[in-house]
């Protein structure tokens, strides 16, 4: 049903919003009703709201295996103005990649300080940090790495303090990053290299939207040819984005009635007048002529 390739097609297999309907609700819940919240299986179908359901319970993946960490700063727009990298701002990123095994195309923890070899990038996750401080980079890690990961980093000293992971530091010294870290590198530049190329420099007040939408491409390069179910599940398990979503903040007009400083008009047969509002009317011919005739 899904896979229609024609217009006609598709038309047939979705002639109205009803079979849309339920043909996302079996991609989304192919063994029956599971609430996001909770877990529970019991809903009842809204009358108030079509097709929607609710919960009568209640109303992260994390990256493993061997993990690559470190940081980076990437140059951001201040304004509309030309874009110039050497005189712009700085933002702080930190990110983590999958180390993968090319043989068994699996995370392959090795012996400290043992080269990993013959190995390629697997997912990734990108975040803006405040500071270098251990705090900060505790924070990323926690947040995007499954306890336990081995993490092959470059010797900060805010790393040791994570002593859930197997911490493997290698020392860069003289040598440059990519040489011992050389997927975090990559993945480091590929990402200033689109965001120079497509953006012309990101902005601070949307970064995380920035990076976001970086690690969904980068973790789908092998699945190109995203198909229609797969489209359709991402958005069936979302709620839309706001422009006050990705900012961060309380929609100002939320809950708040618009005032219109002026009333609505429209044309009608008579004219030009405000909606809601009665036709003029007319003014008998003598009280004219008296109101402007002189005593």
């Amino acid at each position: 049903m899904a896979r229609a390739r024609s217009l006609s097609e598709f038309q047939t297999s979705f002639p109205d919003e009803t079979s849309c309907a339920a043909f996302l609700f079996e991609r989304r819940w192919p063994q029956g009703f599971v609430c996001p919240a909770c877990g529970e299986g019991r809903a009842a179908f809204l009358k108030s709201r079509a097709h929607t359901y609710e919960c009568l319970d209640c109303g992260r993946q994390p990256l493993e295996g061997v993990v690559e960490v470190d940081q980076t700063e990437i140059p951001f727009r201040a304004d509309n103005s030309f874009f110039d990298p050497v005189k712009s701002g700085k933002i702080l990123i930190a990110g983590a990649v999958e180390v993968i095994d090319r043989a068994t195309n699996q995370a392959k923890p090795r012996q400290k300080r043992a080269k990993y070899l013959d190995t390629r990038s697997g997912r990734i996750r990108l975040a803006a940090i405040p500071d270098n401080s251990a705090a900060s980079i505790e924070a990323f890690v926690r947040a995007n790495v499954k306890s336990g990961t081995t993490l092959l980093t470059d010797g900060h000293r805010s790393y040791p303090g994570l002593i859930d992971y197997r911490h493997d530091p290698r020392t860069v010294g003289k040598m440059a990053g990519h040489v011992v870290l050389p997927w975090i590198h990559r993945v480091f530049a590929l990402m200033k290299r689109w965001g120079l190329g497509t953006y012309h420099g990101l902005r601070r007040k949307h970064i995380d939207t920035y990076l976001n939408e970086f690690v969904f491409r980068y973790n789908r390069r092998f699945y190109r040819h995203v198909s229609f179910e797969t489209m359709l599940g991402l958005a069936s398990h979302h709620h839309p984005t706001s422009y006050w979503d990705i900012v961060g903040r309380d929609n100002p007009r939320k809950g708040v009635p618009t005032v219109r400083r002026q009333p609505r008009r429209r044309r009608t047969a008579t004219g030009m007048r405000a909606d809601r509002s009665r036709p003029p009317e007319k003014l008998e011919p003598s009280s004219v002529s008296g109101s402007t005739r002189q005593p």
